[in-house]
């Protein structure tokens, strides 16, 4: 089968490759899908740079979305032939962007939710749900303002909304390309850059209760901490060095791990329904990721980009 993966570590696009590679077996536990499609994030990078180091070689994609073709032993929620997403594990000689993918968890996908916006959302709805639960951002929100930093990355999308549904009085700092959708759903939008935590504040009518930050590393963390009371009440989903130097959460941090459950499966039906979405920039073929990598390296993708398998 084709398999984007790498053999050595170093700067994705000297040593990602699209190899051949033997078609996954599903162990007890596991189901194999023949991937439909599958999300690019910056983990992957992450991952080719030495993130998380194991045995090479090693597959990138950690989201996608499919049919399942094969079933492992103790298996019985799911049959042969239905659709599904979830993500797939990143430690095996070969991962999501391939025509197979063998999955530890998935969910079913609604009818009414086609496989391109399925692979979008595992990453997004994931990692904002670890954010904001490591937050304390409470189910019924009545009362609390959040503000939401970075929220034209597609994590930020989705804490927006999640946080919007709990009843959160949700401030939000977005570029144009997403500034008018971020209104539309409820958001008070603000510019990012220069004079951002002045612009929140005013916005706020003073500080805000809690502070997600889900923008690219930078050095707006400052910035940030300067919206809440105290900097343990932000947390960052990817400025970690700077967020042991200032005192903010992340969501690798002990009190900041949280059992996803079915929030997944939740948000697709969401989605399905048209009541969530993660915004998607491109879709690719397989063969065409070399221009999705550059497009995710840049720091600006413009929402979720797609590898198309089938």
């Amino acid at each position: 089968m084709r398999t984007l993966r790498f053999h050595e570590y170093g700067s994705p696009l000297d040593v990602v490759r699209l190899d051949e590679a033997d078609i996954p077996t599903p162990g007890p536990g596991q189901i194999r899908i023949t991937v439909q499609a599958c999300g690019l994030n910056p983990a992957d990078w992450a991952l080719c740079d030495g993130l998380f180091a194991g045995t090479l070689p090693r597959g990138i994609g950690l989201e996608v979305s499919g049919i399942v073709d094969a079933i492992g032993s103790d298996v019985t929620d799911v049959e042969v032939g239905d659709p599904v997403l979830g993500p797939a594990p990143f430690r095996g000689a070969t991962a999501g962007a391939s025509d197979h993918a063998v999955l530890d968890r998935w969910f079913p996908r609604p009818p009414g939710l086609d496989p391109i916006a399925a692979a979008a959302l595992p990453m997004a709805v994931e990692t904002a749900h670890h954010g904001l639960a490591g937050l304390g951002v409470p189910e019924s929100a009545d009362g609390i303002t959040v503000f939401v930093n970075g929220a034209g990355t597609t994590v930020g999308y989705a804490a927006v909304q999640m946080a919007l549904r709990r009843g959160a009085r949700v401030i939000a700092s977005a570029g144009k390309t997403h500034a008018d959708a971020l209104r539309a759903l409820g958001a008070q939008v603000t510019d990012y850059g220069e004079g951002m935590a002045e612009r929140v504040l005013e916005s706020a009518g003073g500080r805000v209760d809690l502070a997600l930050d889900t923008a690219p590393v930078s050095n707006c963390l400052p910035e940030v901490v300067r919206t809440v009371g105290k900097p343990a009440d932000a947390l960052t989903v990817s400025d970690f060095a700077a967020a042991h130097e200032l005192g903010v959460r992340t969501q690798f941090s002990e009190n900041a791990i949280h059992d996803p459950g079915r929030v997944l499966g939740d948000h697709a039906r969401l989605a399905a329904e048209g009541r969530f979405t993660v915004p998607i920039a491109r879709t690719f073929r397989l063969e065409d990721w070399r221009t999705a990598a550059e497009l995710s390296l840049s720091g600006r993708p413009g929402g979720k980009l797609i590898l198309r398998l089938v």
